[in-house]
């Protein structure tokens, strides 16, 4: 287990607003206290990542979009992993996705719990 690894995990999608601008803050956050920060997407999660979603989606009425938290984090150095299962869930393709975004299978999700010192779900 690394002491510095943080591995956040998002099955909340668009449908629920209000649940996705946070996993953003706080994985910024945790790069500002030199925490190694990777968010794996899954689920309705997935769709975040697809190019444009994510700047429709706004937690509170006249606040910042989620695709401004999801900016804050890639500049911040937070790794983004998607399922290659949600995208099939979804209809995606890798193309729909945003570049930083990295496409991993299960298995991956399940090794980088096992190498994160907390894991948080959302």
């Amino acid at each position: 287990m690394a002491d510095d690894k943080i591995l956040i995990i998002m099955t909340s999608g668009p449908d629920t607003p209000r649940r996705c601008a946070t996993p953003f803050f706080f994985a910024t956050l945790a790069t500002a206290m030199d925490y190694e920060v990777t968010m794996f997407f899954t689920i309705d999660g997935t769709l975040l990542l697809k190019k444009g979603l994510a700047e429709t989606v706004f937690p509170r009425e006249g606040g910042k979009s989620v695709g401004e938290f999801l900016r804050e984090a890639i500049e911040s150095g937070v790794k983004m992993t998607a399922c290659t299962a949600s995208l099939e869930l979804h209809g995606l393709t890798p193309d729909d996705l945003i570049p930083e975004a990295r496409l991993v299978g299960g298995a991956s999700m399940w090794q980088m719990a096992e190498e994160s010192k907390t894991v948080l779900t959302f």
